[in-house]
């Protein structure tokens, strides 16, 4: 019981410190201002007028 008490406990700590990571990689990250401007184009000018 100790051991699997023990290996969740880990698993638990694991996953937290990789979420932790990730949020603060993504909230960190500079996005380039062509970036930001490019995904609120509209549709439209996006499709090609292929008929």
């Amino acid at each position: 019981m100790k051991f699997e008490t023990l290996m969740l406990q880990t698993l638990f700590s694991a996953c937290a410190l990789i979420c932790l990571l990730a949020l603060g990689a993504m909230l960190t990250t500079k996005v380039p201002v062509s970036a930001v401007a490019a995904s609120h184009a509209p549709v439209a000018a996006v499709v090609s007028p292929a008929g």
